[in-house]
């Protein structure tokens, strides 16, 4: 099956496990502050991404030596669903982020944990690997972070403020805290930073393609407007000419205006630039205009 634009974002990101365990360590801060349940007495994390979850066991060992109390089988179809019960390794976790397993109402984004530049790169990482998700842009732009924890969305408001320079908008869905992003050169600009470089430049062609083909429509409707408008403008020409014909008009007028309306006649789709091109010799596209108002003025003389 293949995967959707979201999947191929975090499938891009989980190629490579971080080098330093400061990093697995922030990493994993953000996909607990993100993931379906981070408290005192239990850790739930669910995902369908396959790369995800293939990641996410070498990434808790590598930050804390500490192994998923229940994880799925990855043969399973569906959702999976990783768990950690134990009172010790929860403790564990706990202390490693400078939270009290006892009071886990008010979880936020401990900074001293992630001091480093690339630290907090990673933390953002793990955020939208657990509660992220990317829109296909050849159906809109929209990335966004969830998390159940209203300080931890402010705060990572602030560090994506801080480490990329962008405003993300903040909101809410039911419990959770969102923050998202609309802008395609934004959120191109944040999957390169979060370790998706390949999808943040589909981002950049999705909306390059939209441009380009907004453009073709536009000079399509403005050629078939012009065309509507030429037609419509021949149309009274050839009656003015008809007019004159059966007023016994046409063979006392003027040698040019002659020329004129038989041009028009032998070509009645034709634009005045290129009626003017087949006078002999030729004229100009306003000396034609002329030369048909001239026509049409004579034809409505005789019925005013």
């Amino acid at each position: 099956m293949s995967l959707s634009f979201s999947g191929s974002a975090k499938e891009e990101i989980c190629r490579e496990l971080p080098q330093k365990r400061c990093c697995c360590q922030a990493m994993a801060f953000g996909v607990l502050l993100f993931a379906n349940t981070f408290t005192g007495s239990n850790v739930r994390i669910v995902t369908e991404s396959r790369e995800f979850a293939f990641l996410l066991p070498r990434l808790f060992w590598k930050a804390f030596k500490m192994e998923f109390d229940e994880f799925p089988s990855m043969v399973a179809p569906g959702k999976l669903v990783f768990q950690i019960n134990e009172p010790g390794k929860l403790e564990f976790i706990m202390d490693a982020y400078g939270f009290d397993p006892d009071n886990t109402l008010a979880l936020h984004v401990n900074l001293s944990v992630l001091e480093e530049e690339c630290c907090r790169e990673h933390f953002l990482m793990g955020a939208f690997l657990a509660g992220g998700s990317v829109t296909d842009p050849g159906k809109g732009y929209h990335l966004e972070m969830a998390t159940s924890h209203q300080a931890v969305g402010r705060e990572t408001y602030a560090l994506i403020e801080e480490i990329m320079g962008f405003y993300p908008k903040l909101g809410t869905r039911g419990a959770n805290t969102v923050l998202y992003f609309k802008q395609s050169d934004q959120i191109s600009e944040v999957l390169t930073r979060l370790g998706a470089p390949i999808c943040g430049m589909g981002i950049i062609e999705a909306r390059l393609e939209k441009e380009l083909n907004n453009k073709v429509n536009r000079r399509v409707n403005c050629d078939g407007a012009n065309i509507s408008k030429v037609v419509d403008a021949a149309q009274l020409q050839l009656t003015a000419i008809r007019t004159l014909r059966d007023r016994g008009q046409f063979d006392s007028l003027p040698l040019k205006l002659q020329q004129a309306a038989l041009a028009r006649e032998a070509e009645p789709e034709a634009s005045l630039t290129e009626l003017a091109q087949m006078m002999d010799p030729p004229i100009t596209k306003p000396a034609m205009g002329n030369r048909m108002k001239k026509l049409m003025a004579l034809a409505g003389e005789g019925n005013a």
